[in-house]
This record gives structure tokens, C-alpha cells and sequence, in this order.
């Protein structure tokens, strides 16, 4: 499905005031009049204007805003854009002097961010999070009293055809009334519009009138304009209606099977054929049922799995292998699909069980052993098409559970003949892992997203599949007259989608263009033929006046780079490098921000503001990516690209920050202890130790609220070596307890071990195993840490840290990290816990010390007034080998002043101890 994003935008203002940043708040910017003399920020504007030639649809969104106050104010763009777009331009606007955005290496960007913070400049990462269809845009300006700033961002995508018809989807939630609300999308398709209509989520019987849709031939046109009263929610309301999704939907006519365009050089081939008959299919239906599937997950997949068989039809073959720690197949071979077939497959969808492990590696070999058996007794018809469905929520731990060997395995064994689609239910799976599985076998991955409709969402993708109409396409140009030409074999065309071909014409003296489409149908061999005469120069130009008249090339620099990265998740080191270099030459050349290349917008240093850098980069589906903290200036320069309450921002200009990567991790302990408080709301850190002796057990988190605690036991180095000495200590055990699920987990470094009430359970540091049972989830991997989750609630990685064996000091010892501070009651305490939900503190009078990389500082807290020093701690949050140094302020003396009591008052008897 193609996406139109887009929407939108929402305006924060922070307030310089007697020193302190305060943001006033979403609700106060909706109770604003639209009259020009309030003060503040006034968005008055926002456009969304696409133009969609041939399904590539051009989009650009401005929204305009003034800053009414007699002092700067920042203003926040915010936009939702589909996954599928390609960011061309982004341009600020601010007092009538342009900032426009450049396309560079991801590389080159990067460095220049890095070079901008370490200047104290204020820098940030344009592009802050995803969701299911879309990523958000999100840059913020600081904007001067008295003047306007226009934000303009443009992007591009070709619309898919799914089930029979292109979808543009818009994100609107402009979070105010606007005055001038504008939607307008032109459509322009040279085989005639059959269809259009647009759907809105939040539409009301008042909001109706301001659609207005209508098309004849090739055009068409989609508008959606609502007056100041007509966004209200009452009369009167300063609160708006404009909250939700706007959908436009249209197909074509399709007379022919295909449509030839060409345009300046280059030709695109749509083929989506009018066919009666289906092939007939062969599914096997590979399921995950390890404990992590229990609860919603295995209910939603069985009730998918029951709406599935409901679909089939009588002419299709289909089967199941449930998968777990072994592998059970429901029947010997695959079955037709009978009434009498599907009632008893219904029925063994209903009754089966969650077991224990995951074993993706035989039951994928299971599969294709059971398709190779029907064609070789040939108890199948002889045009169908094969079809593998692997769902599983976890990562292989039983039997084979490399994934480049489970990899090489399925190619191996399916050796093109079969196509393989992988579903991959929730975020705990190796998404890179089915991705590259499914594109080397022909098909896709898709991930399915953990909600109340994931039952929908897997239907949804059965839909797409389950009428394939013809098999091993073979779209045929004049080799001597083209050239660079997209991918043109195809192994399936389902039903209501739409093959697209594209390439370059070297003849720029040609009277006709030929395409040859051959194919295998449901009863026997099929081609098509077409050939376009092609129109003189300038009647081209003229029929293109009204939209982009390069949109063929761009179209095919689009579908190309495309390719190139899918081609690149499954090639070699180094064809990988070779397709990097072609998509990244095509990224720079066609200005796409695509996964290799990031936009740069920098605004200059004037009066009284330092420069400001800004990076957008490209989400990467199944990769967390590089996220960057963004440093703020001094009082006078702030940035929020995700504002919160921020009082007394303080950033150090002697050890300013340095971009690390963010995994949501807010506070941890490691190495000697050493405690680090993360605040991501300042982008800073504070950081303490605490000295005990080994033995003593210190208490990390309590919450009475939630029955959660977690307790540490500290060990020191080794001792036999009376000629080195060290007084370091380290957690050499920790202990988890939820009372709520009666559940006790003990850490070490040698082994977990689960008591689960009176059962006991215990797991080497060598095994790779994913639990998922009442509510509790663990996941060990890599020899090197094991996740831990509690519902929605808390959730913690301990890292084990292996040194040497014969190390004559150190032992093995472990790190603690918390990944949702959050989500813990407001009485959560412990040395760690009190931090949860933030500490206010100030930084004042810094000087040097005798070590210049370590200034000392005054920091106000809890009423008291500590000297603090600059100090760098490591996150090994992903193990040993992968850390990053984090910049804190050091508390001394076991951080007494900025915990409540002593040091003393955290000991506890008890390593399960919830005191």
C-alpha cells in the first residue's frame, strides 16, 4: 500500500524566563484565538499538496506559523511520513532568509554533526521514531519575536497497488485550528481513472461538505479545505475535529493488460492483467508455538489461522508443522482442501498447545520436504504455486539455531522452486534474520505488529497471497535499444497488484517501443505483446505542463535504488559493496534521503544564537539505528526536537556530550560499581560508586506498588596474589522478585536460575532460550545477557562480563541496566530506583582542576550543595566489545547528598529480600 503521510505538524514554544526554560503547554496553544495579537506562536497555515503522475506521487508540506511574543519562542515541525517515501527537500524559513536542506553521505552528515556538537553548536537527529506505516519528522527552530518561519519538506514514493486499488494515507493532527487547513492531491493517470473517493477517520456530518472529489478521463482531484468552524469540536470550542488518518483511494482503467509510458528517455511498463481463473495453491503453514507465543499472540494466530482456512479454496492443497522445541506435522502429506479436510484442520488449529523452545531450522526443512514429496508423487496439479508461511515471535535455540547456517539451510533446500514469507510477530525477533530468508527465496517479510488487530494484520497479508493468477513472469525489452532496466522476472503476480518495469531508452530516435510479457497461467502457457507508438517531444512536454515531466526517470531512480538495498540484505561482502555504491551514487544524484545518505539543514550563527545543525536520516525497518542525543546551547539557544519539561538545562561547554546510542536505557550499575543516573531530558548524566565490602547485598529497586525488587551482591577480585592488590568490588550476583507472580530469579555469573513458586528451573549462560510464561519474559543470548520483562511493566538486561581465566585479580561480574524506568510506580526507591522519574538539580561554578578533562562543579540538590567532578562511565549495554562512553557529573563519597540517608541504609539480608 502507498502511503501519503503526512501529517502533521504541531508547534511547542519554550519561554525564556528569568533564566529557566518552561514549556507551555499543548493545551494552552489550542486555547488560543485565532487573532493576530496573542501572544505567542500562531500556526495559520498548513498545506499538503501531492501531485501523483503514474502512481509516483510528489508531496509537499508547508505550514507557516508567527511568532506574535515580544521574545523568541520555539517552534516545533512534526510530520508523519510513510516508510516507503524518499525525502527530497526540507527548507526553514525564518524572517524571510532561506535554510535549505542538503543530501549527503550518511557518513559525511554524520561527521558533520559530530563536528557541530563538539563546537557546542546546537545539533540534533531530524528523524525521531517509527511506527507501523509511517516514521516521524521532527526538527525545531528557535524563532525571534515578531517574526514568521515556514517549514517546507517535500518527499516522493511510487504507490503500490494492493487488492485492487493505490491508497494514500495522511496522518492529520495539526493539534490547533488552523485558519488555512488545505489538502489537495491531483491525480493524473494516462489509462483513465475507473474510481476515486477519500475516507477520514475523524469526518463529521459538518466536516463532510469540505471533501470534495471529482474526476473525468485522466484526471481527477481530491480536496479537503475545512473552515475555522468547521475543524471545531462545538461551537465555540477552541479544540479541533482534525485528529486521525485521511485516506484517498483510486485505481485506473485497465483495458489492456499493460500500459507503456514513455517520457524523456526513459519508460515505465505497468502489467496487472485481467485474468479469470487462479492457479491453484499449495500453503504450508509454519507455526510458531514456543512459550514465548502464549497469551494473545497464539489466540490472534489461530483465530487468523481459522479466518485463513475459511478463504481457501477447494482447488488449493495446504498443510501445518507446528514448531517448538521438535516439530509436529498435522498431516503425512499435503491434503485438498475439502469441506471435510478444512473441518478437521479447524479443528486441530483449536486444540493445539504452547510448548517449550524454537526450532525454526527443521521445521522449515520439514516443510520443503513435504512439497518436494507432492511433486515428485505429482499429488498436486502441475501449474500451482508453492508456498511457504513461516510466523514465529522468537529467535531459533533448538538444534540448529545459527541463523546464517538456518539461512543457507532454506536456500539449500527450496533452490528457487518454492517462495518462502516470513511473519515475524512483535519486536523480540531477528527481523535482519527473516528478511534476508525470505528475499533469497522469493518472498517478503513482514512484521507483525503486537495489538488488539494482529489477527487482522496476518488476514490482511494472507489476502495479498491467496489468488495467485499467473507464475514465472518474464517481462522482455529490445536489449540494443535499453539499457539499466529495473527487475523484470517475477516468480508470482497475485490478483489486484500491479508489476512496474523500468529503464532507460539509449535510442533517442525511436518511432515505437516494443514489450513482451511471457508467463505461466493456470491452464497453460501466456503472452502479451504491446507496442507504443511513441508521441513527438513537444506534445510530451505539453501533456506534462501541469505536473513533473521527469517523472519516468525518477520513478526508475526510485524503483532502482529499491532493489539495490533489497539485493543487498542477501549478497555477499562484496556484492554488498558494489550495490551500495550504485544506490548511494543514485541517492546523491536523484537528492533521496534513502538509508545511506542523511539531509542536512544548517542554520548560520547570528546575533545572539549560536549555528544550529540539524540531521534527517532514513528509518531502516528491523534496525534500532543510530540515535542522537541533541546538545543543547547555553541558556539563550534552546533545542527540543522531542520537548519535555526541561527545568535548568545545563550542558558542560569543557566535556560537552557525545552522541551515543540510545536504547532507551536510562539508569544502570557496572564495573566497580559504578551507578549511572541517565537523564535524557537534559542529555546529561549523573554518576556515583558506592564502596562496600564484598558479600554486603544493596538494594537497586523496590516497588511495593508493583511487588518488584532487585538486590545486588557484591564480590571483590581475587586475593591470592598478596603482590597485586585491589580494593574494586563488583555484582557477582543479583536477585529479581515479583511477588505479584510469585516469581524469584537468581543471577550469577555461572548460571539464571527461575523459581517459579515451588518450581525451579535453571539455565546456563551458554544456552540461547526465550520463556514467555504469566506475564514473564526472559531472553538469554550470546553468551553475553539475558533480557528480562514483566508484561508491560519493568523490563531489565543483565550483561555478564567474562575476563580471563587466569586473570591473577578480576573474576567474572555482572551489569544491571533498567529499559523502562518509567513504566515503575511513583514510590519505586533503592539505590537506583529513587531516579526513576527524575531528579531536579543544578550545575553551577565550574572551574579546572588539575586534569583539564576533569572540571570540578557546584551542583544544587535536595537543598544542598556538593562539589561535583566531569567524568566519562561506559555503557556495555550490548556486552563488552560494544560500548559507548557517556559523560556524567561524579558524586563523591558513596553519593552521599544525593541519595536519601547513607549508603548503609540500602543493605539488605537477603537477596530475594522486598523489605
Amino acid at each position: 500500500m502507498g502511503h501519503l503521510p503526512v501529517a502533521i505538524l504541531f508547534f511547542y514554544v519554550l519561554t525564556l524566563i528569568k533564566g529557566d526554560f518552561l514549556i507551555e503547554g499543548l493545551r494552552n496553544i489550542q486555547k488560543r484565538s485565532t487573532t493576530t495579537n496573542v501572544d505567542g506562536i500562531e500556526v495559520y497555515n498548513i498545506s499538503i499538496i501531492s501531485k501523483v503522475t503514474s502512481r509516483f506521487a510528489h508531496n509537499v508540506i508547508t505550514s507557516r506559523a508567527v511568532n506574535h511574543a515580544n521574545r523568541s519562542e520555539e517552534a516545533v515541525f512534526d510530520v508523519d511520513l510513510p516508510k516507503t517515501a524518499f525525502i527530497t527537500n526540507f527548507t526553514m524559513k525564518i524572517d524571510g532568509v532561506e535554510y535549505p536542506g542538503i543530501i549527503k553521505e550518511k557518513e559525511v552528515a554524520r561527521k558533520q554533526y559530530e563536528t557541530a556538537v563538539s563546537r557546542g553548536q546546537t545539533a540534533g537527529l531530524v528523524r525521531a521514531s517509527s511506527g507501523r506505516k509511517t516514521e516521524k519528522f521532527t526538527v525545531s527552530v528557535n524563532v525571534a519575536a515578531k517574526s514568521k518561519v515556514t517549514f517546507e519538506l517535500v518527499y516522493e514514493e511510487m504507490l503500490k497497488r494492493h487488492l485492487g486499488n493505490y491508497k494514500m494515507f495522511i496522518k492529520v493532527q495539526p493539534k490547533t485550528l488552523v485558519k488555512n487547513f488545505q489538502i489537495t492531491v491531483d491525480i493524473h493517470e494516462q489509462q483513465g481513472i475507473s474510481f476515486l473517493d477519500a475516507k477520514a477517520s475523524f469526518i463529521t456530518n459538518d466536516l463532510q461538505p469540505a471533501i470534495k472529489k471529482s474526476f473525468a478521463g485522466e484526471k481527477g482531484q481530491i480536496s479537503f479545505t475545512p473552515t475555522l468552524n468547521q475543524q471545531r469540536t462545538c461551537a465555540g470550542c477552541t479544540t479541533t475535529l482534525l485528529d486521525g488518518d485521511f485516506t484517498v483511494i483510486y485505481d485506473v482503467n485497465r483495458e489492456s493488460p499493460g500500459n507503456i509510458q514513455v517520457v524523456n528517455g526513459y519508460f515505465v511498463h505497468f502489467f496487472a492483467p485481467k485474468l479469470g481463473g487462479e492457479c491453484p495453491k499449495m500453503f504450508i503453514y509454519v507455526i510458531d508455538r514456543s512459550s514465548s507465543m502464549s497469551g494473545a499472540k497464539i489466540t490472534q494466530t489461530k483465530e487468523a489461522l481459522l479466518q485463513m482456512l475459511d478463504d481457501t479454496m477447494e482447488h488449493d492443497y495446504f498443510n501445518f508443522i507446528l514448531f517448538s522445541t521438535s516439530t509436529s506435522v498435522w498431516q503425512k502429506n499435503l491434503v485438498k482442501a475439502t469441506p471435510g479436510n478444512l473441518a478437521a484442520a479447524r479443528e486441530y488449529i483449536r486444540n493445539f498447545h504452547i510448548d517449550w523452545a524454537t526450532n525454526i531450522n527443521d521445521a522449515l526443512m520439514q516443510a520443503v520436504q513435504l512439497l518436494d514429496r507432492a511433486h515428485q508423487l505429482k499429488q498436486v496439479p502441475e501449474r500451482s504455486v508453492s508456498l511457504i508461511v513461516l510466523l514465529t515471535d522468537g529467535q531459533a535455540n533448538v538444534g540448529e539455531s545459527d541463523p546464517a547456517r538456518i539461512q543457507e539451510n532454506a536456500k539449500r533446500a527450496i533452490q528457487g522452486r518454492y517462495t518462502l514469507y516470513c511473519l515475524g510477530f512483535g519486536y523480540s525477533v531477528d527481523y535482519p534474520f527473516l528478511e534476508k530468508m525470505a528475499l533469497e527465496n522469493s518472498g517478503v517479510a513482514v512484521r507483525i505488529y503486537e495489538d488488539s488487530d494482529a489477527t487482522l494484520q496476518m488476514q490482511g497479508f494472507y489476502n495479498e497471497i491467496a489468488n495467485p493468477t499467473l507464475v514465472d513472469i518474464k517481462m522482455q525489452y529490445p536489449e540494443n535499444i535499453t539499457s539499466n532496466v529495473t527487475q523484470n522476472t517475477f516468480k508470482h503476480y497475485f490478483d489486484g497488484s500491479e508489476i512496474v518495469v523500468a529503464g532507460h531508452i539509449t535510442d533517442n530516435n525511436l518511432d515505437s517501443f516494443i514489450a513482451n510479457v511471457e508467463a505461466e497461467g493456470t491452464n497453460a502457457t501466456v503472452s502479451y505483446s504491446q507496442n507504443v507508438q511513441l508521441k513527438d517531444k513537444d506534445a510530451v512536454t505539453k501533456q506534462q505542463e501541469y505536473i513533473f515531466g521527469d517523472f519516468t526517470e525518477r520513478l526508475w531512480a526510485y524503483l532502482t535504488i529499491q532493489q539495490l538495498l533489497e539485493k543487498r540484505v542477501y549478497a555477499d561482502s562484496s556484492e554488498k559493496e558494489r550495490l551500495k555504491a550504485q544506490a548511494l551514487e543514485l541517492s546523491l544524484k536523484f537528492k533521496f534521503v534513502t538509508p545511506l545518505t542523511s539531509m542536512v539543514v544548517t542554520k548560520p550563527e547570528q546575533k545572539d544564537e549560536k549555528a544550529q545543525t540539524f540531521v534527517a536520516d532514513k528509518f531502516v525497518e528491523g534496525q534500532p539505528g543510530n540515535v542522537y542525543v541533541a546538545q543543547p546551547a547555553p541558556a539563550g539557544n534552546v533545542y527540543a526536537a522531542q520537548p519535555a519539561p526541561v527545568p535548568n538545562v545545563y550542558v558542560a561547554p569543557i566535556a560537552p556530550a557525545q552522541p551515543i546510542r540510545n536504547y532507551g536505557v536510562r539508569s544502570w550499575v557496572d564495573s566497580d560499581p559504578h551507578f549511572v543516573i541517565a537523564d535524557l531530558r537534559k542529555n546529561d548524566a549523573l554518576c556515583f560508586n558506592i564502596q562496600e565490602e564484598p558479600g554486603v547485598l544493596l538494594n537497586l529497586i523496590i516497588d511495593q506498588k508493583q511487588g518488584i525488587a532487585v538486590n545486588g551482591e557484591l564480590i571483590g577480585d581475587k586475593t591470592t596474589n598478596q603482590s597485586v592488590q585491589s580494593i574494586e568490588t563488583y555484582f557477582g550476583k543479583l536477585g529479581i522478585v515479583n511477588k505479584m507472580v510469585n516469581l524469584r530469579i537468581e543471577v550469577t555469573t555461572d548460571a539464571i536460575t527461575v523459581i517459579d513458586g515451588d518450581d525451579q528451573t535453571i539455565f546456563s549462560w551458554l544456552d540461547t532460550v526465550t520463556v514467555d510464561k504469566k506475564g514473564f519474559n526472559f531472553a538469554i543470548s550470546n553468551t553475553k545477557s539475558v533480557k528480562f520483562s514483566f508484561g508491560e511493566g519493568a523490563t531489565f538486561v543483565i550483561v555478564l562480563h567474562k575476563v580471563w581465566e587466569e586473570d591473577p585479580v578480576h573474576r567474572d561480574y555482572l551489569g544491571f541496566y533498567t529499559l523502562n524506568d518509567h513504566a515503575f510506580s511513583e514510590g519505586v526507591h533503592g539505590l537506583l530506583g529513587q531516579f526513576f522519574h527524575g531528579v531536579d538539580y543544578e550545575i553551577s561554578d565550574i572551574h579546572s582542576t588539575d586534569d583539564p578533562s576533569k572540571p570540578d562543579a557546584t551542583m544544587k540538590v535536595k537543598n544542598k550543595l556538593l562539589t561535583v567532578t566531569r567524568g566519562i562511565q561506559k555503557n556495555y549495554r550490548d556486552g563488552n566489545t560494544d560500548n559507548s562512553e557517556v559523560p556524567c557529573w561524579f558524586v563523591h563519597h558513596n553519593a552521599e547528598g544525593l541519595i536519601d540517608g547513607k549508603a548503609t541504609d540500602y543493605i539488605v539480608q537477603d537477596i530475594f529480600s522486598i523489605v
